[in-house]
């Protein structure tokens, strides 16, 4: 029986700490011949997540294939939308609108107390 493909769902934290195991887990993923990486157990998250994400998605589209990121976890969201990526990270290229299931929740901003002095 063959090895199941790795979907990365063991991933946990996806940081600055682990990105340089994260991406080489990734890339042999896709070396391998897996196309969709589920996060829904990446529970911590920084900046370096969304360069991993962009570098597993370069190697992606160097090897022929389109990578799906499933599952990214609210705060994952936020920062490829933070960052002006989000369309990137889910593989759609630069000038593309940022898919619904990838868009951070909208916060409203709040008006300051302080703003009417």
């Amino acid at each position: 029986m063959p090895e199941p493909l790795d979907t990365l769902q063991s991933l946990t934290s996806l940081t600055v700490a682990n990105a340089s195991l994260a991406l080489e887990q990734g890339l042999a993923a896709i070396r391998a011949g897996q196309t969709v990486f589920d996060l829904r157990h990446v529970a911590t998250v920084d900046s370096g997540a969304v360069s991993v994400m962009l570098a597993w998605q370069r190697a992606a589209r160097v090897a022929g294939v389109k990578l799906e990121l499933q599952n990214l976890p609210p705060k994952l969201k936020s920062l490829t939308n933070l960052y002006g990526v989000c369309a990137l990270v889910a593989g759609l290229g630069p000038d593309a609108v940022c898919p619904p299931d990838m868009q951070a929740p909208v916060v409203t901003r709040l008006e300051s107390p302080l703003a009417s002095i």
